[in-house]
This record gives structure tokens, C-alpha cells and sequence, in this order.
């Protein structure tokens, strides 16, 4: 029994040194989604729209800086009973004229994890949906008294425009030199 036990942890040895199990980090580029509105409005008139908005929609304000970055999160939740996910917005608000600023929103998705690399910290996977970043812009937009924000429609929502046949033209041919 032994011998064969020998045989077996010889044949497994090479397979876990050289098969590995640690890995590279996930390359995380392209994971975010941004929405972006400029909003009539002074600078700090548009960060105290944007605390008041994040404190209302329960996102746990992680950063708040007065230089005009927030950093949010939504409650954990988890997939499948087992990995704690939640998504994280960084809202960076700029002065673009006397009475005007720009908001952007970037989304990221996160999962809780760790590998043999790495500590046990929360890792960023793709955005899911930006249903919350719209939500976010749209009640700076209602807080500042200003029409929410017009978005570009995606091309799956934009509807289809029948087609025309075009009218015939008569084109005249010109004799070919040859």
C-alpha cells in the first residue's frame, strides 16, 4: 500500500509544480462605464447636490473630497450564496465655466476574493449596468432644478427607420475608348 502511495504522490508532485496554481492578476482595463452630464450650476452648489443624492440612495460615500471626487459603494450582496460582489462609483465633479460643472460617474463592478498572490481584498470585474449612475445624475439634475441629463440612445434602443426605395435615375453612357 505504501509503494503505491509513493507511486501516486510521485506522479502528482510534477503536476502541481508545474501546472501552478498562482496566476497573473487580471488585466482590468475597459471594466468601467462612465456617464457624464454638465449640470448649469456652481461648483459647490453641484457637491452638495451630489453628498445630498448619494446619502439619499443609501451608496456607503467611501471618499468625499472638495476638490469634487466621491467614492461610493452599494451594499454587498452576494452571487450564489458564496462571493460578496458589490459595485463602486467614483463620481469626479469639475468646474468647466463660472456657472457650469461637469459630473462624470464610473462604474465597476467588485468581487471579494483572494489568490495565493494576492491578500484577500476586493478585486474589479466589468459593470453590470449603469442604471445607478443615470439615477445618480438624473436627482443632481432634480436637486439643482435643472431638465435631467440627454443621453445618446445605444443603437439597440434606437428604432429602426423604414427603408425608401430610392427613384430611379437614367445615367447617359459614354462610348469606351479602346
Amino acid at each position: 500500500m505504501t509503494r503505491w502511495m509513493v507511486v501516486g504522490a510521485a506522479w502528482l508532485l510534477p503536476v502541481v509544480v508545474l501546472g501552478g496554481c498562482a496566476r497573473a492578476a487580471m488585466d482590468t482595463t475597459g471594466f468601467t462605464q462612465v456617464e457624464s452630464a454638465q449640470f448649469d450650476a456652481p461648483f459647490m452648489d453641484a457637491w452638495q447636490a451630489t453628498k445630498a443624492e448619494l446619502r439619499d440612495m443609501d451608496l456607503e460615500i467611501y471618499t468625499r473630497d472638495k476638490r469634487g471626487v466621491f467614492v461610493a459603494f452599494t451594499e454587498q450582496g452576494r452571487a450564489l450564496w458564496l462571493q460578496p460582489r458589490r459595485s463602486k462609483y467614483t463620481i469626479t465633479l469639475e468646474e468647466v465655466g463660472p456657472n457650469r460643472t461637469a459630473v462624470d460617474v464610473e462604474t465597476v463592478g467588485q468581487v471579494y476574493g483572494v489568490t495565493l498572490l494576492t491578500y484577500p481584498d476586493w478585486h474589479e470585474r466589468p459593470a453590470r449596468e449603469t442604471d445607478t449612475a443615470r439615477g445618480i445624475l438624473d436627482g443632481i439634475a432634480m436637486r439643482l432644478g435643472a431638465e435631467p441629463p440627454v443621453r445618446v440612445l445605444d443603437l439597440e434602443e434606437t428604432p429602426a427607420a423604414p427603408l425608401e426605395p430610392a427613384e430611379p435615375t437614367e445615367i447617359e453612357a459614354e462610348p469606351i475608348d479602346s
